[in-house]
């Protein structure tokens, strides 16, 4: 006949039961880790006497959110990569050979989804005390408990980061449309008896630190302009709107070129300090005189092909790039005439810096071949973006891309 459990183990049954019990409601609650972390201390240190315990759980790292019982940084110095990662299953912890670790009894791996997401070292202080080890007599319950903490503690942080990165997304969208409502209407050049616009933006990410705008100076005069910011990302956006903002506030018919670039080098210094720069191509052209005024501060030369003399013309004359000095004591501005129906090309570095598989030709050539025919630039446009794969799904791609694209019509009829 199978004897009875003594009441003491009876008791201690239904301990465990309203202990796991109890962590379960606290999670349930969602009880910050902080709180569980008490509670588990609690548990093993005063009702389990276990003399010591450290818990380091896995955030962007691997940090120590639990250490009772201990003394001195050392426990601070273990390496979890290098100390601990490998072991999977239970091991007594002077196998691990550190000296924080040999002076606990157990290590205690837990393991999720076959990733170890925390690692547990509990010990006892009295190392002299007759008697099974606390820490060994009640391991299967700690290891069961540990399990459902530690793995409530690993989803409550997924969770948040999914919501965090929920958020990230949601702010990314928001800031991609206001960007897009920043892109310039070219659709008023359309119709235009002087000039033909075409623009091309794809950001590598939702958003990016390209910009490209073009508007009437009068009735005469169109001004344009291509720029590209240092960097990826939201800080590179936020800059680049804001110096979008002061191209406009200070572009108009009154004002130098060179005057434009000296003040907007002395706006960018002071909102960056050195930790970006701006690259910039800025024109204006006029329709009467065919001249076409510019400076390039670091920039990509545009390029300008003439559809009679099959020329091609790099438009390098300027400066420096914004931000790069407190001063620029020297910007020269180009003039180029046009003198028969011409086309021209501005874009940032990211169409030349493409991957391409192409054993002949290089990213700039391709470039232009495709400007070298006497189709409008839109149609110069589609040859490049199709020639180079120029999509969001393409994986050499590895910054933003932007083309502003002006047809010149010089003769009398318009092309």
């Amino acid at each position: 006949m199978e004897s009875k459990p003594s009441l003491g183990r009876l008791e201690f049954c239904n301990f465990k039961l309203r202990t796991i019990l109890d962590f379960t409601l606290a999670i349930n609650q969602n009880k910050p880790t902080d709180e569980l972390m008490k509670m588990y201390e609690k548990l093993l240190r005063w009702s389990l006497n276990i003399g010591k315990v450290v818990v380091f759980a896995k955030n962007n790292g691997w940090d120590m959110i639990l250490g009772s019982g201990i003394s001195g940084d050392k426990y601070l110095k273990i390496d979890i990569e290098r100390d601990l990662l490998s072991y999977t299953e239970i091991t007594m912890a002077s196998a691990v050979d550190t000296e924080a670790t040999n002076e606990f009894d157990i290590l205690l791996p837990i393991i999720h989804n076959q990733n170890p997401i925390a690692f547990v070292l509990v010990g006892d202080i009295d190392e002299e005390k007759d008697g099974l080890s606390p820490t060994i007599k009640h391991m299967q319950f700690v290891q069961t408990l540990t399990n459902i903490v530690i793995v409530a503690i690993e989803n409550k942080r997924l969770f948040n980061e999914n919501l965090e990165r929920e958020r990230i997304r949601k702010e990314m969208e928001l800031a991609s449309e206001v960007q897009n409502m920043l892109v310039p209407n070219i659709n008023e050049f359309k119709k235009d008896d002087h000039i033909g616009v075409s623009g091309f933006y794809l950001p590598h990410y939702e958003i990016g630190g390209d910009y490209y705008d073009i508007f009437r100076l009068n009735d005469h005069e169109v001004g344009f302009c291509i720029a590209d910011v240092s960097g990826k990302g939201i800080s590179a956006a936020l800059l680049m709107s804001n110096f979008q903002a002061n191209v406009r506030a200070l572009f108009v018919s009154s004002i130098h070129l060179t005057d434009i670039v000296t003040i907007l080098n002395e706006r960018v210094i002071r909102s960056v300090q050195g930790e970006k720069f701006i690259t910039l191509f800025i024109a204006r052209y006029d329709y009467n005189t065919r001249q076409l005024r510019y400076i390039n501060a670091g920039h990509n030369p545009p390029i300008i092909y003439n559809k009679e003399t099959k020329e091609l013309t790099y438009l390098t004359e300027g400066c420096i790039g914004m931000g790069m000095m407190d001063s620029i004591y020297n910007i020269e501005e180009g003039d180029f005439e046009l003198t028969h129906n011409s086309k021209l090309l501005c874009y940032t570095d990211g169409l030349v810096e493409i991957n391409i598989e192409d054993e002949v030709s290089s990213t700039e050539e391709m470039v232009e071949e495709c400007i070298k025919t006497a189709d409008p630039i839109d149609r110069s446009f589609e040859l490049m973006i199709d020639k180079m794969n120029i999509d969001k799904s393409n994986t050499t791609i590895f910054d933003d891309i932007t083309m502003l694209g002006i047809d010149f019509y010089i003769n009398k009829e318009a092309e």
